[in-house]
């Protein structure tokens, strides 16, 4: 199985840094960027008061 994944074409989905999509278009691969960024920005204070907010709304 693991033999098969590297006789494919390689395809990417990028989550993140635009940079990282960017280098693989330069090497003509496949590539799909998605804009992400951690829950508050990495804050983990902020990210702890998000998800006591979550866990109010379940």
């Amino acid at each position: 199985m693991i033999a098969d994944l590297f006789a494919r074409e390689l395809r990417v989905i990028n989550c993140g840094l635009e940079g990282f999509a960017q280098e693989l278009e330069q090497l003509a691969v496949p590539v799909i960027h998605v804009e992400w960024s951690p829950p508050a920005g990495g804050d983990p204070r902020k990210a702890a008061l998000l998800a006591a907010l979550e866990d109010e709304d379940a």
